[in-house]
């Protein structure tokens, strides 16, 4: 074999691997792209902080956040951005949305909306009273929901001043779909209306 052909071969031989280099990093960069276009505009990863949604949600699971063109469900389990005295993000359920009647028994533990007393399974131990509560609304506002923590407990959420009673739609940043780690707990999250 002459060198001409040696030098032919090796040139070929390098243009089929830098081919192959240029596809897999095109291949590399487009998916880089659609993942972040979808964390930016459709999901957010986040990492829940405390015990307030205990069992459903633990200290330190990392969870998508649907985040596209969301409005308050009744049953949802949602993120709520920084607000007025809220340093940082927190995760409830949605218990009652605009225009709902809304009513808590503390004697027995109960919630009632719209007249009907919620069946909720998700709840870690009965409702006890606390004594800082807010007077509850009897109708929640127009453009607001109802948060609770399923740790009802020990759940900063709509009953405390520290949040202040209705959380506006517009502070909802979505629903949690999906626990992704740790591994022994990854699933689904579920809507559940009680």
């Amino acid at each position: 074999m002459s060198n001409i052909e040696r030098k032919s071969e090796f040139q070929s031989d390098a243009s089929e691997v830098m081919l192959f280099l240029y596809d897999w990093a095109e291949t590399i960069s487009q998916s880089l792209i659609i993942v972040i276009f979808v964390l930016t505009f459709v999901f957010r990863l986040f990492t829940v902080k405390g015990n307030s949604m205990l069992d459903t949600l633990h200290s330190g699971d990392k969870v998508l956040v649907w985040k596209y063109n969301y409005t308050p469900t009744k049953g949802d389990v949602v993120t709520v951005k920084k607000f007025g005295k809220l340093d940082e993000s927190i995760v409830k359920r949605v218990i009652a949305t605009e225009g709902d009647t809304l009513s808590i028994d503390f004697d027995s533990g109960s919630v009632y909306v719209n007249g009907k007393k919620l069946n909720e399974t998700y709840i870690r131990e009965p409702m006890e009273r606390r004594g800082n509560e807010l007077e509850t609304p009897s109708v929640v506002p127009a453009g607001t929901c109802f948060l609770m923590g399923d740790n009802r407990n020990h759940s900063d959420d709509s009953r405390s001043p520290y949040i202040g009673g209705p959380v506006k739609n517009s502070d909802i940043i979505g629903p949690v779909k999906f626990i992704y780690f740790p591994f022994h707990h990854i699933g689904p999250v579920k809507r559940q209306v009680g």
